[in-house]
């Protein structure tokens, strides 16, 4: 039997960190009450959030209360979540992918290793074949320009056997100043890059959608159709208010704010 389209959707304003994973948590709980009679919808969300830094499900409320007060300071959002991984940053000038699957629909079912596996080729893939870059191999997880060098970040979380929380890819410079005010992912001797400082020129991170998309549908061999939220009823509304509220917020700290030191 042939696997059912997933859907996916481009938010156009930087969302919240906590609005967007109380979005991932509303939808799936309807992936899973709709799956009783299999009308779930797989779906991908990609995005750019607001400044925020986020720690991983090891890391406990009193190991990182420094860091939350001192990161806080600068202009940024802290959050506390249960993907994998370690304190790690997200903002502007970042895809985020979060791709909402049910790993159970594969015959046989997808593991975990084989589902980040697949994530990791996706990225590699639209690195080399749309900017000509060369990931370097690691034996960490994520995506490298070479040993030192990061540029896409892995943490993925999976209940029931649907996923959430997923990648970020760094397309343009800014998300690196605030990578620089930590040890991102427990790594001490690695650092941020982005796809704009290999090429030394400005990308519009709207063009990489297209391509990141179709390679994603490769990788993962589906279908990818664009989520059409207003023909798709409680998910449809859900994203579009997720959007409204964004749009509301206001604006964010461009960049780190330099805190006078006491």
């Amino acid at each position: 039997m042939s696997l059912p389209p997933v859907l996916y959707h481009f938010f156009r304003t930087p969302l919240p960190y906590v609005r967007t994973l109380a979005l991932q948590e509303q939808l799936h709980t309807l992936q899973l009450r709709l799956r009783q009679t299999n009308s779930h919808k797989d779906i991908l969300l990609l995005l750019e959030h607001r400044p925020v830094y986020t720690a991983g499900r090891r890391q406990t409320e009193d190991s990182v209360r420094d860091d939350k007060l001192r990161l806080t300071n600068i202009g940024a959002d802290f959050v506390n979540t249960l993907r994998g991984g370690e304190l790690t940053f997200h903002g502007p000038g970042q895809i985020i992918g979060y791709p909402l699957l049910d790993l159970s629909r594969y015959s046989p079912a997808m593991g975990i290793r084989d589902y980040i596996c697949r994530m990791q080729k996706t990225l590699e893939a639209h690195l080399r074949e749309r900017h000509g870059i060369t990931p370097s191999s690691s034996e960490h997880t994520g995506v490298f320009l070479n040993p030192t060098t990061k540029i896409g970040s892995i943490g993925v979380q999976v209940r029931h056997r649907l996923t959430n929380h997923g990648f970020s890819l760094n397309v343009t410079a800014e998300p690196v100043a605030w990578f620089n005010q930590i040890v991102a992912c427990g790594l001490a001797d690695v650092t941020a890059g982005s796809i704009e400082g290999v090429k030394g020129r400005a990308i519009d991170l709207k063009d990489e959608i297209p391509g990141l998309v179709e390679r994603f549908g490769k990788l993962y061999e589906r279908e990818m159709v664009e989520l059409d939220t207003e023909n798709e009823g409680e998910i449809g509304r859900a994203i579009v208010e997720v959007e409204e509220e964004a749009r509301r917020t206001g604006p964010w700290a461009r960049e780190p704010i330099e805190v006078p030191i006491a």
